[in-house]
């Protein structure tokens, strides 16, 4: 058989993500928003329904829409202008499922305890650190994840600004809890310190 020649490309796609070779996540953060709206208006008929209740919509935006907003995202090095790009994407769709506009001028935080969801953002940081926890405690053996032989890596000073690393990412989030890395050798303790819980 002759040689197979593998094309070299920048980017690819596997299993719903963008993988960009240089490890960044821009396109994969503009991909999720894409699908993020797509789950939206597949879902409308019953998020646009003013006869069933604000509380089950929340039910359904958080099963359907943010599950594919934030797919994989435990394993994005993920800088504060993509959570901004993120966090604006997910308002807005709250903001149409309770027909709300801009105009209304009502804060994000009343909007989201009327639907009963958290910020987008704490679920993020929980998807993460839970992630960081089986990380913690799996065995040598096991099989690396994307985040972990792509993101796990130490930040270099190259051109431009300072790129992120999903270490630094988890660092920041440690210190923002309060926590240590020993934490997570406890399951228990550590699910329930992580939790992030929807408003009631």
């Amino acid at each position: 058989m002759g040689k197979v020649v593998i094309q070299r490309v920048e980017k690819f796609k596997h299993l719903g993500s963008i993988i960009e070779g240089k490890g960044d996540i821009d396109k994969d953060i503009n991909h999720r928003i894409k699908v993020g709206w797509q789950k939206w208006w597949s879902s409308s008929k019953v998020l646009c329904d003013k006869k069933i209740l604000v509380r089950l919509k929340g039910k359904v935006y958080h099963m359907t829409v943010r599950a594919a907003l934030m797919y994989e995202a435990e394993c994005w090095p993920i800088q504060k202008t993509q959570i901004q790009r993120l966090m604006v994407a997910d308002i807005r769709m709250i903001q149409w499922m309770c027909s709300f506009i801009r105009l209304d001028r009502i804060r994000n935080e009343v909007i989201k305890e009327k639907v009963k969801v958290a910020p987008v953002e704490d679920k993020m940081r929980q998807t993460r650190l839970r992630w960081f926890g089986h990380v913690k405690k799996r065995s040598v053996h096991a099989p690396v994840r994307r985040c972990e032989h792509i993101n796990l890596m130490h930040c270099k000073r190259g051109r431009g600004r300072l790129k992120m690393s999903w270490n630094v990412v988890i660092r920041r989030n440690l210190n923002f809890m309060g926590f240590t890395e020993d934490m997570a050798q406890d399951r228990d303790i550590w699910r329930s310190r992580i939790k992030i819980t929807d408003h009631r």
